[in-house]
């Protein structure tokens, strides 16, 4: 993949279930939502940087999960492997929602209807599993061509649908009925979902061209773009739509659309935003294996993940990732559309988090272990954004609320046994007994 492909990936990943989706998720919160849109685009801004100083001089597959074991060790890259992998499936189980759901305007039944509704959305996980499984490069074309098709509406919505903006909307600013601080730290929790994938070209570190010099350049350039777009998008569609009609809508932007010019707008972008999350599924899917392929590589996840398909794909990280998908979507379906993506999307970010946290101090920890090498070089700037990337990712954490960080922890944890185990039978313990 060179830097269209590179790029597309991740600003696919970024912009899929999230933008189209969060604008219901935050009308809970009113206006004040703007500024957690804002200091989350900052936050990721600063993550963007620190991966992309570190894709500069170690452009290794697995992204989050090289850098932290090259900073910490086995032990902190397999807890980054593990829970990155976490956060990965529980994405996709997030975006599939996300993707029936704006499919509800083209087919009502899919939101009442709540076995349908799962249905479809596991059908897609298992179609585009079979098409990451045959070939990474069909999959590449998949998410370029997508992420363009995506774009349109988007991009109609945040420019034009801000003619139609009123400002009536936005009183009170705050409607949660908590504090300010309160609040945005809650929307920062939420839109920092939208932001997760900024580190997707780091991750298929093998598979780009000249990695040096792509994966910074697609890393800084999706963020950018992304911020641009989601900020503009969600002022917008909260300016067309009521608070109180946003906050029962399954697709904000369709419904915005179809406020300002019809009926027909309506459906061409709930396309728009179909296409997109099939095609941030797409991309998260072909994630999926690869993170664990890396892991399992360096001897830090079960063999399996290892194997290679005679196409080059990692079948068997897919093909189990998509198993614990079908799962999950099929112990929330008697959830609603939005309840359920909200649940989902949290315990996704809070897993990403970890490793965020954990590669914004393995860089610190990187150029204090190789000193040597990076002797002479200006590090105060790149350590000084690696500080504040580390405090923004704590914060975002703390916005998730107990209950997800809690679920968060355990799931975590629960991997612990797991690297005991790929331990255990990679050096068998032997004894020794005292004469």
């Amino acid at each position: 993949m060179g830097l269209p492909m590179a790029t597309s990936l991740v600003v696919g990943n970024m912009i899929g279930s999230g933008v189209f989706l969060l604008p219901a998720s935050l009308a809970a919160y009113g206006g004040i939502s703007i500024i957690g849109w804002l200091v989350t685009s900052a936050g990721a801004l600063l993550l963007a940087l620190v991966f992309a100083r570190l894709s500069s001089f170690m452009p290794a597959a697995g992204g989050p999960y090289a850098y932290t074991r090259r900073g910490f060790g086995d032990f902190a890259g397999f807890l980054v492997a593990w829970g990155y992998w976490i956060s990965i499936w529980t994405s996709n189980a997030a975006i599939s929602v996300a993707f029936v759901s704006y499919l509800t305007v083209f087919f009502p039944a899919l939101a009442t209807n709540g076995a349908l509704a799962a249905t479809v959305a596991i059908a897609t996980i298992w179609l585009l599993s079979w098409i990451n499984s045959a070939d990474v490069r069909n999959a590449a074309w998949v998410q370029l061509i997508t992420t363009i098709l995506k774009l349109v509406p988007l991009v109609v919505i945040a420019t034009l649908g801000l003619l139609f903006f009123n400002a009536d909307h936005f009183r009170p600013f705050n409607v949660s009925g908590g504090s300010n601080l309160s609040a945005v730290t809650a929307t920062v929790a939420l839109t920092l979902w939208a932001f997760l994938g900024l580190e997707s070209a780091t991750i298929p570190a093998d598979d780009i061209r000249d990695p040096k010099r792509t994966i910074p350049r697609a890393t800084i350039l999706g963020t950018v773009v992304t911020a641009l777009v989601y900020v503009l998008g969600t002022v917008a569609v909260m300016g067309i739509i009521p608070p109180e009609g946003l906050a029962a809508s399954n697709a904000p932007y369709a419904d915005a659309a179809r406020e300002v010019w019809g009926s027909w707008a309506g459906y061409a972008v709930g396309a728009g935003a179909a296409i997109s999350c099939f095609g941030a599924l797409n991309g998260w899917i072909l994630l999926q294996g690869q993170m664990p392929l890396a892991a399992a590589r360096d001897g830090l996840f079960p063999k399996a993940f290892g194997r290679i398909s005679p196409r080059g794909t990692p079948t068997v990280g897919i093909v189990m990732s998509s198993v614990l998908v079908t799962v999950l979507i099929g112990m929330n379906y008697t959830k609603g559309l939005v309840e359920q993506f909200n649940f989902i999307i949290l315990l996704a970010a809070l897993h990403t988090l970890v490793a965020y946290t954990l590669s914004s101090m393995g860089e610190l920890m990187i150029f204090i272990r190789e000193r040597e090498r990076f002797k002479g070089q200006r590090l105060f700037g790149s350590s000084v954004i690696a500080v504040l990337a580390f405090l923004y990712s704590l914060w975002a954490i703390a916005g998730a609320g107990s209950e997800i960080v809690d679920w968060g922890i355990l799931m975590l944890f629960a991997g612990v046994p797991v690297y005991v185990w790929i331990a255990w039978r990679a050096e068998p313990a032997t004894s020794e007994v005292d004469s």
